[in-house]
């Protein structure tokens, strides 16, 4: 079984919805036939923590963007958003398909030295998602961090995680990306942003790193993914 994977790197405009929408729907034009599209963590705005301007409602411009193109590709769109729900704000990952009906992730671990946890919400549940003969289990940036939070006891076999991960710790995302791979078996697909934020953060780390081990599991040998880069 295969899995088409396009993943898009790219600057971001800082806190502009609108412009990041424009630059992503061009981007998203040139794909050739895929099954899985890719977009950085918080990819409408940046890494912002200035949730009560930037917050999208679930049916809002940035999900209903979400739901065109993945009508038009016939694809899986895949990013997170700022959202809010109630009084309540979260960094949420969205699994977009052509149908309209997405399936939500919530940041678990927020990232306390940008005070994360004091805008938003953390999530508690982690979602696995069957496609295509995969099971994919989406997780967003600093999870990474926490080995007892990716424990693969789904079973499944392929870990996202879309990030705003900075080039000084560039070292930490590749060799924790490597150690998740590793004790949990599966294979791992990671996407940065680039560029640098409105805090000033360089972000020019490698936007994704495909790890295919020589796993023990017939099924997952079986498996394979081919990517594209933009």
């Amino acid at each position: 079984m295969s899995l088409k994977i396009s993943t898009i790197q790219s600057k971001l405009h800082w806190e502009d919805v609108n412009s990041n929408l424009a630059m992503f729907d061009k981007k998203l034009d040139q794909l050739p036939n895929t099954d899985l599209v890719i977009l950085p963590e918080m990819f409408t705005t940046g890494f912002s923590m200035n949730a009560a301007k930037l917050a999208a409602s679930m049916d809002g411009l940035s999900v209903q963007w979400m739901q065109k193109k993945a009508k038009q590709l016939d694809a899986i769109i895949i990013g997170s958003l700022i959202i809010q729900e109630g009084n309540n704000y979260y960094n949420r990952l969205i699994w977009m398909p052509p149908t309209g009906k997405s399936i939500t992730y919530d940041k678990k671990h927020l990232f306390t030295m940008a005070g994360e946890e004091k805008i938003y919400s953390p999530g508690n549940n982690k979602i696995l998602i069957e496609y295509k003969g995969w099971k994919i289990c989406p997780f967003i940036c600093y999870d990474l961090r926490f080995p007892i939070w990716n424990r693969n006891q789904e079973d499944y076999d392929l870990a996202i995680y879309v990030a705003n991960w900075p080039d000084k710790r560039s070292y930490h995302w590749r060799s924790l990306l490597t150690a998740r791979a590793i004790e949990n078996q599966v294979y791992i697909v990671a996407v940065n942003r680039v560029g640098t934020d409105g805090n000033g953060f360089i972000t020019q780390v490698i936007l994704l790193l495909l790890i295919q081990l020589e796993l023990f599991f017939t099924k997952r040998r079986m498996k394979k993914i081919f990517f594209m880069l933009l």
